[in-house]
């Protein structure tokens, strides 16, 4: 079941399609036919059927009871949990995340521009948390819009005429030529959320997106790249993250690390106790304030129901204010197949595909999630490449301190 705000531009196509004309309206049907041509009311033999006479939640349910021979009551309980386990136990739930990758991404960029936030003292984080997107985003159209951002960079936002002074900044925000850019493709961003939508419209959302994000760069960078991402993932957050509390938080993390990291595995492990750290913190805030999702409330992660392994004592009940004994090398076996294979399993990129006789967009098969596919060898070495030409981008920039054109760049639009 789902429900769409047909007030909302976002969804005017889909409520057109299915011949949406008042409020509210509810259509039946099998799973799979949301995903065709869609639905028109003349339509004879039709598997979608529009319920007339379902205006009130007793007749709605005894509709439904009669379809589905059940006898459901407004007092049952037995699912009232069922989205929440599901989500904490089912490793393949991160899969739809890679829409909320795209989503987070294209919503950090919309905000950078729209705060002007690049200035003389951020324009060089920006540029290295781009080429990071380019090398190691988990979406091919994202990593192919942060690459058309970069080529252009200069000439878009030339550092000669960046100051603090706002009105200086103008040709880099929003009204100027980079609000044409879209980093994640023109149907990005969606207006939605996904594997990150709460229970509530202020929780989850972006932060939950971002930080999927981090964690599946985290995973993705070699063991070279390890201390560079580090640092550029820290000077992004505090650079660009709006919330004053939640950036200072995380630059004092990122300040207490005391040596440079060699490997990938130390940086990935660093970002998920990173992330628990806030996790808790974060509890008790929403403790006290009543603020928290009653459906995802903030817990030390993986659970030992996704990861049974990575904890030492998986059979002792948890007590309170006691010590988790991690294994670690389980953990990070864990985030690299959780935020690398499970992250894009369900994942298609945005073309156009003949499929007997009909097309068939990203969003049918977000609906028909059954189609698993897997990222194809192409793919894969394309990441390869981009992770070798990261490392060069770095001596690239350092080199040209006055006129970087990137022209090179071109050759990563393909990635």
């Amino acid at each position: 079941m789902t429900r769409v705000d047909c007030a909302l531009t976002i969804n005017s196509n889909l409520c057109d399609k299915f011949s949406v004309k008042h409020y509210p309206m509810l259509l039946w049907g099998p799973p799979k036919k949301f995903v065709g041509s869609g639905w028109d009311p003349k339509q004879e033999n039709s598997e979608i059927r529009s319920i007339e006479n379902g205006r009130t939640a007793d007749i709605l349910l005894g509709w439904i009871n009669k379809q589905l021979g059940s006898s459901y009551g407004f007092d049952d309980g037995k699912y009232e949990n069922e989205h929440l386990q599901k989500n904490f136990s089912d490793p393949a739930q991160i899969a739809t995340a890679i829409y909320d990758v795209e989503e987070a991404t294209s919503t950090a960029f919309g905000i950078i521009l729209d705060h002007k936030m690049i200035r003389s003292g951020t324009r060089a984080s920006l540029i290295k948390f781009l080429q990071l997107l380019v090398a190691h985003h988990p979406s091919k159209r994202c990593r192919k819009g942060s690459a058309d951002i970069l080529v252009d960079f200069d000439n878009l936002c030339p550092s000669e005429i960046l100051s603090v002074n706002n009105e200086e900044a103008d040709s880099c925000s929003k009204k100027g030529a980079l609000g044409n850019y879209q980093i994640c493709g023109k149907e990005v961003p969606r207006g939605y959320w996904m594997y990150c939508r709460g229970s509530k419209n202020d929780t989850r959302g972006f932060s939950c997106g971002l930080w999927v994000l981090l964690h599946s760069l985290s995973i993705r960078v070699e063991d070279g790249e390890s201390n560079m991402a580090f640092r550029t993932t820290c000077d992004f957050i505090h650079n660009f993250f709006i919330c004053e509390e939640c950036r200072q938080h995380f630059y004092d993390m990122c300040s207490s690390v005391p040596n440079p990291f060699k490997k990938a595995r130390d940086y990935a492990l660093w970002l998920w106790r990173a992330h628990n750290k806030v996790n808790e913190r974060l509890k008790k805030d929403e403790a006290s304030l009543g603020t928290g999702d009653p459906e995802f409330p903030k817990v030390i992660w993986p659970s030992k129901q996704l990861c049974p392994s990575c904890y030492l004592n998986p059979g002792e009940k948890s007590k309170e204010n006691s010590k988790i004994e991690w294994n670690e090398d389980e953990v990070f076996k864990f985030l690299v197949s959780y935020y690398g294979k499970e992250l894009v399993n369900l994942y298609k990129e945005k073309e156009l595909q003949a499929v007997g006789g009909t097309e068939k967009t990203v969003n049918e098969e977000l609906v028909a999630s059954t189609n698993a596919v897997v990222v194809p060898l192409g793919a894969a070495l394309a990441i390869a490449v981009a992770s070798c030409a990261f490392g060069a981008l770095a001596c690239f920039w350092r080199s040209q301190q006055k006129n970087r054109k990137y022209k090179y760049l071109h050759s990563l639009k393909n990635i």
